[in-house]
């Protein structure tokens, strides 16, 4: 005779309810091991995840007028300092770009030059080939 716990489908509700309990205590478990396993094979990753669900959340919570307060000055000084270091980049790369006879008009010529010759050898290769072709008969 089997036992009727076995058997989900002819369990009692309590049976089944135990049945349940058991299942997601034991993926529940699961998980825990799984998540240390990460943790400690991976901590970078971990800690990646971490902010970035810290990150998430922070971005859905509504400000408050404190928080606006306190970090206002700083998002200023940061977002200050990121428009002047964007603008020196800007104007180093160009300056040096420029020191080197690299501009974008002498861009554009050495790539036509190039085109052009690239042009030249196609049409010299046909005429070869077509040359050679008539040559054949």
């Amino acid at each position: 005779m089997t036992d009727p716990r076995s058997d989900i489908t002819t369990a009692t509700p309590r049976q089944r309810a135990i049945h349940a309990y058991e299942s997601a205590r034991g993926s529940v478990s699961d998980a825990g091991r799984q998540a240390l396993d990460t943790l400690t094979e991976a901590p970078l990753i971990a800690l990646a995840g971490g902010l970035a669900a810290g990150a998430l959340i922070a971005a859905l919570l509504p400000r408050t007028d404190t928080e606006d307060r306190l970090v206002r000055p700083t998002a200023r000084r940061v977002r200050k300092s990121a428009e002047a270091a964007a603008t020196a980049a800007r104007q180093t790369g160009t300056q040096r770009l420029d020191e080197l006879g690299l501009s974008r008009d002498k861009g554009e010529q050495t790539i036509r030059s190039l085109l052009d010759r690239v042009t030249d050898a196609a049409k010299a290769s046909a005429q070869a080939a077509a040359e050679a072709a008539k040559n054949a008969n």
